[in-house]
């Protein structure tokens, strides 16, 4: 069985703790307990989180642990000396030692990530950088692994971050079978973007945003401005006009914003041939995705590929 702690401190983020459900379902699904789970913090007893949940930890002196996940709080708070030897020292003798969002922000601290690839929440990514320049921050990304040391974006990329440690301990299947007992994909790979285009666009009408959900649903549709249009229940001139209004820019830029995330993501997920990502994402042909990929990425599509199954293989 294998052990995992989680360490907690004084102000600590409670959506970290989402990934404590992860090795909970898979001990279910695995038919026997694979993982023993703990709650650790420096001095044992009740920790406070940011919203004032309390939760009941272990001291962690003395305390060895296969997998140490760092949890995360609510920007960027200084940990103790003793938390920052602690994770220091579980750097030699953890199998693997984990931040959940802002909780890399601890492992810097103790100089865990020096020289080491990490990811952390897009909002302090650049902060982090800049105090631990020794970091090479990968801002973009879902989570990161670099040999022993793992790193996940803003909270819920922890789920993410546990599902790819069940399936590296337990297989694939498993992974599959706890991520639909938690209603989550399975799961999103390393190297997606933090970042959702709709998300990114913030339409402030319902009209507008009903037609970028059209757009999203119908792809592989040429997804003209009259379509869209139609789906916003506009003529086309009211549509141009308001769509650049709420979201700063024309409708064709926006669609292919979103046939790039798409077609990023089947990129990554590694499962279809080019020409088949291109056709399924509107782009039509290679080469016209090609294009697109670098003038939104600055990479072409088998490099975005390489780089996600370099994550999952890491």
């Amino acid at each position: 069985m294998q052990r995992i702690g989680f360490l907690l401190y004084p102000g600590f983020q409670v959506m970290s703790l989402a990934a404590v459900s992860v090795f909970e379902f898979a001990n279910l699904e695995n038919g026997s307990a694979a993982y023993d789970i703990s709650f650790l913090s420096e001095t044992g007893g009740s920790i406070i989180s940011s919203i004032g949940l309390a939760t009941e930890t272990k001291a962690f002196d003395g305390e060895h642990v296969d997998t140490l996940l760092v949890t995360g709080a609510v920007g960027l708070a200084s940990t103790s000396p003793g938390i920052q030897r602690y994770v220091g020292e579980a750097l030699t003798h953890t199998r693997r030692l984990a931040s959940i969002c802002t909780g890399a922000f601890v492992l810097a601290e103790a100089g865990v990530l020096d020289g080491r690839r990490a990811t952390t929440h897009w909002a302090v990514a650049r902060e982090i950088q800049s105090r631990f320049p020794k970091i090479r921050m990968e801002e973009d990304r879902i989570f990161v692994v670099d040999g022993t040391v793992w790193s996940s974006a803003g909270m819920t990329a922890g789920v993410d971050l546990a599902l790819a440690m069940v399936e590296e301990d337990l297989g694939a299947d498993l992974a599959r079978r706890v991520a639909r007992m938690l209603v989550v994909y399975h799961r999103r790979a390393g190297g997606q973007s933090q970042f959702s285009a709709l998300l990114d666009m913030h339409p402030k009408s319902d009209r507008i945003q009903t037609a970028l959900s059209y757009a999203r649903r119908n792809l592989k549709e040429p997804l003209s401005v009259e379509q869209l249009a139609e789906a916003a229940h506009l003529s086309p001139r009211q549509f141009s006009r308001a769509f650049r209004a709420e979201t700063g820019q024309s409708p064709a830029k926006a669609v292919e914003i979103l046939r790039l995330e798409a077609a990023r993501l089947m990129m990554e997920d590694g499962r279809h041939p080019v020409d088949v990502v291109a056709r399924e994402t509107g782009f039509a042909d290679r080469e016209r995705m090609r294009r697109a990929f670098l003038r939104g990425f600055g990479q072409p599509p088998q490099a975005i590929r390489r780089n996600a199954q370099r994550d999952l293989n890491a």
